[in-house]
């Protein structure tokens, strides 16, 4: 698949089968679409295309109180979506200018000029363009002038991702991870710098790598202790994470902090990718140091067991 972040960059084409949307997860309803498009682009022998906006665009027009956490970061979404088939993803840049592009020049810059679409893709009740005017009707009449098939996605199948997306979140950030791995098909992820903490857990016996997300937005799992697995530099660790504010010797600072269990080595300024496989407690405030010690040593017998199943 080949990331385009221009209009301009695209590669000429005589035709393309295109769909459009955030896609954010790539969860298993997404991926159902996206194989839909990349088959009939191999069924008509022209390239599948999808248009995506970047950044989310509730980032762009919602207020701050109403910012949506993403699921996916951009790097992390083209990576998915290279598994559905598709040939190309573009990304167009999402600004308030963007948002008051009519839905007749959208259709005429982007999906005639810019595209060729000979066919579209379309979600239920799909709206777009400047006060949502471009709508079904609308498409199937330029469909008809322009020259390109139309195909709307049903209701259920629409109202089933919608429902995936809102309970994944939910999910997450309730502990209730192996709902939201189910609906994505796979082990939630993030992806880490490692940077210097206050080295506490050094002196009980669990290092921790204290993790900043690479993108501020990307949403985090609800506070508590987790099994998780560790990738570092191509190789996959078992490990154990703490979210939280970790009352017992801070309560102050939000960290992220994961204890690889079979793991020697320096991890400072490097990246490490953490997938989530379950939660195993709440986070929870102890007398001290010496019972802070005595659970991690229960923590960690439980993701062994719960990594190991």
């Amino acid at each position: 698949m080949k990331l385009v972040h221009d209009l301009s960059q695209m590669p000429s084409l005589v035709g393309t089968v295109v769909t459009d949307g955030m896609f954010d997860g790539v969860h298993l309803g997404h991926q159902q679409i996206l194989q839909q498009v990349a088959r009939e682009g191999k069924k008509l022998g022209i390239p599948s295309v999808l248009v995506s906006y970047w950044p989310h665009p509730r980032h762009v027009l919602s207020d701050q109180e109403d910012k949506l956490m993403i699921l996916t970061t951009l790097a992390e979404k083209a990576e998915l979506i290279e598994k559905q088939g598709i040939d190309y993803m573009l990304v167009l840049p999402f600004t308030k200018e963007f948002s008051s592009q009519s839905h007749i020049s959208f259709v005429q810059e982007v999906l005639v000029d810019g595209l060729h679409t000979k066919k579209l893709i379309v979600g239920y009740n799909h709206r777009f363009g400047q006060n949502r005017l471009g709508d079904f009707t609308y498409l199937q009449s330029a469909g008809d002038h322009y020259g390109f098939d139309l195909q709307e996605i049903s209701q259920q199948e629409i109202e089933e991702i919608a429902i995936s997306s809102t309970k994944i979140r939910y999910a997450l950030q309730h502990q209730l991870v192996a709902t939201a791995n189910q609906f994505l098909g796979r082990l939630y992820s993030f992806v880490g710098r490692v940077e210097e903490g206050d080295k506490r857990g050094r002196t009980i016996g669990y290092p921790t790598a204290n993790l900043i997300l690479e993108d501020a937005n990307k949403l985090v799992p609800g506070d508590g202790v987790y099994a998780t697995w560790a990738t570092v530099e191509g190789k996959r660790y078992q490990s154990m994470t703490n979210i939280g504010f970790r009352p017992t010797v801070d309560g102050k600072s939000h960290k992220i902090e994961a204890h690889l269990l079979d793991f020697e080595g320096d991890l400072y300024g490097k990246e490490v990718e953490l997938e989530f496989a379950a939660p195993i407690r709440e986070e929870q405030k102890f007398a001290g140091l010496e019972a802070l010690k005595q659970q991690l040593g229960l923590d960690r017998e439980i993701a062994y067991k719960l990594l190991n199943d």
